[in-house]
């Protein structure tokens, strides 16, 4: 009801993911995100973009989403990612989005892996604002790999304060988009927190 709901608003693209638990956010009594992971949402996606309901029965007029998933270079069983991959294009996605990139060459390697699928990929960019943030997401979020030159480079800047840290943490988002932008058929840079500013900061020269 909510994709019917949003495409009738005039919405078109979406971004399919899973979620979280419902124990991190403010109503932990519904129910769990997996019920459905992203490669049966998909699926629902495009029986809706055929005008078929999940009962296979017609809806009227179809919508008209354009797809998107997310695929993660940095998995620790990437044999599984690509499996993963290969049936969420096979159900349908149009482009996929990545975990943030710390280490291009990561990306380039999974990239010649999964060039057979022919779907635009857009790179992840995260510009970090600290160097607990960049602990957090090399420690604590699968598939997000965080070299140690990264981390050493955050841990020198946070010892000149945390302005120095959040610099520190744009140009090093300034260089992963430089070095990302020609690998792939876009680049998505997270506002990190909400701070849209600290986004901003990464396209500026």
């Amino acid at each position: 009801s909510d994709l019917l709901g949003a495409a009738a608003a005039g919405l078109r693209n979406i971004l399919i993911i899973t979620g979280d638990p419902p124990m991190t956010g403010p109503y932990p009594d519904s129910t769990a995100v997996f019920d459905i992971d992203s490669i049966g949402l998909a699926n629902l996606v495009y029986r809706l973009n055929q005008g078929l309901d999940p009962g296979n029965n017609p809806i009227g007029a179809p919508t008209k989403w354009v797809v998107g998933v997310g695929v993660n270079p940095g998995a620790m069983d990437l044999d599984r990612e690509l499996s993963r991959f290969a049936w969420k294009v096979d159900a349908g996605a149009e482009f996929a989005v990545t975990q943030p990139v710390f280490d291009p060459r990561q990306l380039e390697a999974f990239l010649k892996r999964v060039e057979q699928f022919r779907i635009p990929v857009v790179a992840g960019v995260w510009p970090l604002i600290s160097l607990r943030n960049a602990e957090f997401l090399a420690n604590e979020v699968p598939g997000v790999s965080v070299p140690d030159e990264i981390l050493q480079r955050m841990r020198q800047a946070q010892e000149r304060g945390k302005e120095a840290a959040l610099a520190e943490g744009v140009t090093i988002a300034r260089e992963m988009f430089a070095r990302v932008k020609g690998m792939v058929q876009g680049v998505q840079v997270s506002a990190p927190f909400g701070r849209v500013e600290v986004a901003l900061e990464v396209f500026r020269p």
